[in-house]
């Protein structure tokens, strides 16, 4: 591509999206200087992008849809626990390709001082990478090899906060005003103090408080997470230009998919929560068009651990959308409720909310992530039913510990308060499904009933609609790693049990289907294959929750004008019935049996795909 015509496809691409733009940034800034400045850096970066990225850019532009499709599985992972450094994960995508992962998101690599990173989200240099997992030209490379194997690549943008290594904040921390106002600086405590009285804390037991006091300088500055993590001041049009040009900096060293992490504590203001304010909608929206302008190619993940209603305003709206992508955080917690109190009432409850939605909303749906599990239900809700907040949440953490007789689970709590008995949880897929007791107490009917939950878990994520994520080492039912224990700068975090080292021997037993790893790692390569196949699974499908009369099991209806699918999940450890009596002819898509869906028996923990293949292909609907 000649860089005249590279320009004018800039350039037409400004023109449509400039208005706005400039609207947006005046609205929140009012300062034609630093506008300026920031169309002249987008071009810049334009420039400086890479033709194979520039032509990737345009291929996308005329399919906006691309991430949406039902062939789309993720896996995240952290870098050094997978393959040692970026060179060591280019090695082994042939692994990755053998997962079916077309969506690799690596979790945080750039540089963060070691023992106050936060797991990487303490950023110091947004523009280096660990020096022991390489350098941003071995991050391009393989970027470039994940392209070729037709693998998009995701990471993490931290955007609230810097490191209190990060050279901004050690020229605020000398004293320099202009880098002073970047922060949030306070000589006293008079403002801090009001600021306190409306703002919930993050961390309440591991890092109460929303300010540090830095005895060095004699000021207080506001930290949200932790004490090392400033947060940034996006009131100060410099914070934003500066961080949107890192930003297009990552962008152009081959990444897809920037997921931007604390979305809704961007803002700050007196008087309020500092959460969801307008602002942050204004600056993602921002974000937006200036993807669309700089490098379409690139999708935004968005981080909102809040309830539903909180969540699908980050999305924007359909004419102006913010994030491209929200991951289904509530659904996910819901998940895990529903299993340890054989319940799907809520689960169901919150997926009718989701379907609701517009078809171009698309939520990422996930087991666990890297980090804990957050009992943020719906209680008002659950109390109809019976279950009160305090005690459902001890209820919940005591059997994932596997303090409750029957629990299998096992598992470690994560800022357990003494005060409030509040407190998430942490482990792995396998060890919360019970693969790690079973396996500890070499009891064969505990596995296969701790694996069938397991697959049964997998089987209900890649049902819903959205993009599937899998949490590198699920794949192969992994167990929780305690060794985090004997290691100084993580054992006082107990996040990292279920942050472990890949188990590359493991892998080699994938292929016998008598060995645990065997068992998942087959039967999720056959439901994958099974939801690229289907249409029933693409983005266009209509999916409803279908009620089957009985409240431990949930029943997902998916549909098109050809197509009509079932799926029947079992959260009981014993055998249910689902109650419908659906006319035609049915196919276990599993199994290939033919079957009636008529008040269909359910063995513990079981599932069930099945396509519509005979009569009656519409002639119900719940």
């Amino acid at each position: 591509m000649n860089m005249s015509k590279a320009d004018d496809i800039f350039q037409r691409r400004m023109e449509k999206s400039h208005d706005e733009l400039r609207w947006l940034y005046m609205e929140l800034y009012g300062n034609d200087a630093m506008f300026a400045e920031l169309t002249s850096q987008m071009y810049a970066y334009y420039r400086q992008r890479r033709i194979k990225l520039r032509n990737r850019d345009l291929k996308r532009e005329e399919d906006p849809a691309w991430f949406k499709k039902n062939d789309m599985l993720g896996m995240m992972m952290y870098i050094d626990n997978f393959a040692g450094h970026l060179k060591g994960v280019k090695e082994k995508l042939s692994y990755l390709k053998s997962c079916n992962v077309n969506y690799l998101h690596l979790m945080p690599f750039l540089d963060s001082p070691r023992g106050r990173s936060d797991g990487g989200y303490a950023v110091s240099d947004f523009r280096k990478v660990k020096p022991d997992l390489g350098t941003m030209e071995d991050l391009a490379e393989l970027a470039d090899e994940c392209h070729r194997k037709g693998i998009s690549v995701c990471m993490d943008f931290v955007m609230n906060h810097t490191s209190e290594e990060h050279e901004w904040a050690k020229k605020a921390r000398a004293g320099d005003g202009e880098y002073m106002s970047r922060y949030f600086f306070y000589d006293n405590y008079d403002i801090p103090r009001m600021y306190e009285a409306t703002v919930p804390q993050v961390f309440p037991t591991t890092a109460p408080g929303n300010f540090t006091w830095l005895d060095d300088m004699g000021h207080f500055v506001l930290t949200s997470f932790y004490p090392y993590q400033w947060d940034l001041n996006y009131g100060n049009p410099r914070v934003f230009n500066e961080m949107m040009y890192n930003f297009l900096y990552l962008a152009n060293q081959g990444m897809d998919i920037i997921r931007i992490d604390a979305v809704p504590y961007i803002w700050k203001q007196l008087g309020t929560q500092c959460r969801n304010l307008p602002q942050v909608h204004t600056i993602v929206r921002m974000m937006h068009i200036i993807s669309e302008i700089v490098c379409p190619s690139v999708v935004l993940l968005g981080e909102v651990v809040m309830e539903p209603a909180k969540v699908a305003p980050y999305f924007g709206t359909v004419e102006k959308p913010e994030c491209h992508m929200l991951y289904n955080v509530t659904t996910m917690a819901t998940t895990w409720h529903s299993v340890a109190a054989r319940d799907v009432r809520l689960l169901k409850q919150q997926m009718d909310i989701v379907n609701s939605l517009p078809k171009e909303y698309t939520f990422l749906n996930y087991l666990r992530c890297h980090d804990d599990v957050g009992w943020g239900l719906d209680y008002a809700a659950l109390k109809q039913w019976g279950m009160e907040e305090v005690s459902h949440k001890k209820f919940l953490n005591d059997y994932f510990t596997g303090r409750i007789e029957g629990s299998r689970s096992r598992g470690e709590l994560y800022n357990d308060d003494p005060v409030t008995k509040d407190a998430r949880f942490c482990g792995t897929t396998a060890s919360m499904c019970g693969i790690e007791s079973a396996g500890f107490e070499h009891a064969a009917e505990k596995m296969e009933a701790a694996i069938r939950l397991d697959i049964m878990l997998h089987a209900y994520m890649l049902t819903q609609s959205g993009i599937p994520m899998l949490y590198s080492g699920d794949e192969i039912g992994q167990v929780n790693d305690y060794s985090y224990k004997e290691d100084a700068e993580k054992w006082s975090d107990s996040r990292y049990v279920h942050r472990g080292k890949f188990c590359w021997s493991l892998v080699e037993n994938r292929g016998d289907s008598s060995t645990v790893q065997g068992k998942i790692f087959q039967t999720l390569d056959r439901l994958e294959a099974v939801r690229r196949q289907e249409e029933a699974f693409g983005p266009d499908s209509d999916v409803y929750t279908y009620d089957v009369k009985d409240d431990a099991v949930l029943c997902i209806l998916r549909q098109t004008k050809s197509s009509r699918f079932f799926g029947l999940f079992n959260f009981h450890d014993e055998e249910r019935t689902a109650w419908m009596q659906e006319e035609g002819t049915y196919r276990d898509l599993m199994t290939g049996a033919v079957l009636e869906l008529r008040d269909v028996p359910l063995p513990g923990h079981s599932f069930i795909w099945a396509k519509c293949i005979g009569d009656g292909l519409f002639l119900h609907k719940d």
